[in-house]
C-alpha cells in the first residue's frame, strides 16, 4: 500500500505556525483594512466633539482646508441673511457691506475651532484698523457656552447664535451644512470672495482678505 503524501500545505509551513487564512477570511480582512480611513475621517475630531455632535443628532465633521477664490467677475450676488448678537442685537447682511468682512461657522466643542480661533482673533486685531469684520456664526451653543468659549480664547469680535439653522441655510451655496469650520470672506459688496473648508491657516486667510482690501471699492 504506498505512504500517503503529506499534506502541500504541511510542506510549505514550518511546524508550530498556524495555518494559512482561507481565501473568504483573506478578502474579509482586506475590507476590514480598506474601511478603515473612511472610518477615521468621518469621526469626531475628540471625544469632546463627539459628545457634542451626538447630543441633538448632528454629526458637523471638519473640513479638509481646502481654499475655493472668486474673482470679481466670478463672485454672485451679495449674500443675505439676519440673525442676532449673543448680546441680542440684530444683525442683518447689510450690516457688513461697505467694507470687507470675514465670517466663521463653528462651535465651541469643534476641535478644529479651538485650533484656529487664536489665529482668527489675531487676524482681526490686524485688520480691524482697516475696516474689516469679523463675525463668528455659532451652529450649536448656548450664551453661556459660547461666551465661555470666547473668554477662554480672547475673542473679542461678535457672534451670532445660529442654532435654529437660518444663517447656515441662506449661506448653503458656499457652506457645506456639516462642514464645520468654515470661513467665508466677503468683498465690499458683499459678495462671496473665497472660502476655507477647515482650519483657516492664518497666512491663506491673511492673504484672502488682503486680495479684497485691495480691489476697487
Amino acid at each position: 500500500m504506498p505512504t500517503p503524501r503529506p499534506h502541500r500545505e504541511a510542506l510549505r509551513r514550518p511546524p508550530g505556525l498556524p495555518p494559512r487564512p482561507g481565501r473568504r477570511q483573506f478578502l474579509a480582512g482586506l475590507v476590514g483594512v480598506a474601511s478603515l480611513p473612511l472610518l477615521a475621517a468621518c469621526g469626531a475630531d475628540d471625544p469632546l466633539a463627539a459628545q457634542a455632535g451626538n447630543a441633538d443628532g448632528k454629526n458637523y465633521i471638519a473640513g479638509d482646508g481646502s481654499v475655493m477664490e472668486l474673482g470679481p467677475a466670478e463672485r454672485g450676488e451679495p449674500v443675505q441673511f439676519s440673525s442676532a448678537l449673543f448680546s441680542g442685537e440684530p444683525i442683518t447682511a447689510q450690516d457688513l457691506a461697505g467694507e470687507p468682512a470675514v465670517l466663521n461657522f463653528w462651535y465651541a466643542a469643534c476641535a478644529p475651532c479651538r485650533v484656529e480661533a487664536p489665529d482668527l482673533q489675531a487676524l482681526h486685531e490686524q485688520f480691524e484698523p482697516e475696516g474689516v469684520r469679523f463675525l463668528g456664526i455659532n451652529v450649536r451653543d448656548t450664551i453661556a457656552t459660547a461666551q465661555a468659549f470666547e473668554r477662554n480664547f480672547g475673542i473679542t469680535y461678535p457672534s451670532v447664535e445660529d442654532r435654529g439653522g437660518q444663517v447656515l441655510l441662506a449661506m448653503t451655496d458656499y457652506v457645506p451644512p456639516q462642514a464645520v469650520p468654515t470661513t467665508i470672506v466677503l468683498d465690499r459688496q458683499g459678495r462671496v470672495s473665497a472660502r476655507i473648508l477647515g482650519i483657516a491657516e492664518p497666512s491663506t486667510l491673511r492673504t484672502l482678505i488682503t486680495t479684497v482690501l485691495d480691489e476697487q471699492a
